[in-house]
């Protein structure tokens, strides 16, 4: 499957940033995005490094938009496989970058990768880090699936990088955010919200709007989230999806015998097939 699902990259209108992305499939439910992002900064930032199924791919996409010598930041959102698929590949070519990352994304990335201290710089919420031209500013995303997980604003464009909050699911490859229809937004926000984050509906209504309160009082112009395409003064329409999917009940996956029905019907051919195969 990874050799048939295509890397590509775009620039990023109004956040300095080029995205490296692909759509994977999910079987039954549509298509994942898994974004990572080059900040120019005069200090480079990668945000994240793809999954590590298509390691390769993402590092071929990457050296066509830099010498991966002249990284200087490996920013970690959090360290899920995929978000950490060619770290190692970066780091051993880029002998000045180091990871940022907390506490606990060292502890996991350990799990993958053998890492040195001095290829590591910790950073919390409420913490900056100066990239030279501007200030990454860490903040809690707002939704998340892993204790580790930190997002940051550009203080240069006001961008968000989102990590995984107000991802979505798609029926199919975009290039932003508003290239789908309000509903397939509204349902592919909800669905993903629901799936990386179960423990939404369990959040007060107090305590949720207060959180919501802090991303409207940053403002991003874009949003650059992890599993969406860029999203271009939708943030109010982000927000009120994921107030949508704190009421929703937890989403439950196929069951065995769902599975066994999926797989026999994606095994069945099709009326293009029998007519490219007749029977005699």
């Amino acid at each position: 499957m990874p050799d048939t699902i295509a890397v590509t990259t775009r620039r990023v209108p109004g956040a300095d940033a080029e995205v490296i992305s692909s759509f994977f499939p999910v079987p039954g439910l549509g298509f994942i995005p898994i974004n990572c992002f080059l900040l120019h900064a005069r200090e480079p930032v990668l945000v994240d490094t793809g999954p590590v199924v298509l390691r390769d791919q993402y590092v071929r996409a990457l050296e066509q938009l830099i010498d991966l010598e002249d990284v200087r930041w490996i920013y970690l959102t959090h360290a899920d496989p995929d978000h950490v698929g060619c770290v190692r590949d970066v780091l051993a070519a880029a002998p000045n970058a180091q990871i940022v990352t907390t506490f606990l994304g060292l502890g996991r990335l350990t799990l993958y990768h053998g890492v040195t201290p001095d290829r590591v710089y910790l950073l919390n919420p409420g913490q900056r880090l100066s990239v030279g031209d501007r200030e990454l500013r860490v903040i809690e995303p707002l939704t998340f699936d892993a204790p580790d997980t930190t997002a940051f604003t550009d203080s240069q464009t006001g961008t968000l990088f989102s990590s995984d909050s107000f991802g979505g699911i798609v029926a199919g490859p975009a290039e932003c955010a508003a290239d789908l229809s309000a509903t397939a937004l509204r349902d592919g926000v909800v669905t993903w919200a629901t799936i990386d984050a179960p423990w939404l509906r369990h959040v007060n209504r107090p305590t949720f709007e207060a959180a919501t309160a802090r991303f409207r009082e940053l403002d991003p112009p874009v949003v650059l989230s992890s599993h969406l395409p860029p999203a271009h003064g939708l943030l109010e329409v982000l927000l009120d999806h994921v107030a949508t999917a704190r009421a929703q009940p937890r989403w439950v996956g196929p069951d065995q015998a769902a599975l066994t029905a999926l797989l026999a019907s994606l095994a069945e051919p099709g009326p293009r097939d029998e007519e490219a195969h007749p029977q005699v």
